[in-house]
């Protein structure tokens, strides 16, 4: 029965990708940062929101720096930081 559910979900999310994408998130160590909370992006991924680094290192997954100060966890260039000043820099 376990067995049946199992290739049921897999050939759900095989099937509908979107659905597999709505519980996708990068690897954010959310105790590094001082704002919390996703949001769901274009993809339907969740997604870190902007937030400042507690120790001023470069958070995890983060992949821009805002004017503002704080670090982007987005996975599109297009508005990225948009409500933070705009992309100080691009991090990998």
């Amino acid at each position: 029965m376990r067995l049946i559910a199992l290739l049921a979900l897999t050939s759900l999310l095989t099937l509908n990708p979107a659905i597999a994408k709505q519980h996708t998130r990068a690897a954010v160590q959310d105790d590094e940062l001082i704002e919390k909370g996703d949001y769901t992006n274009s993809d339907g991924q969740e997604v870190h929101r902007p937030a400042h680094s507690k120790s001023d290192k470069i958070p995890d997954g983060a992949s821009a720096k805002c004017r503002d100060g704080t670090y982007s966890f987005s996975t599109h260039h297009r508005g990225t930081c948009s409500r933070h000043g705009g992309v100080s820099e691009w991090l990998g």
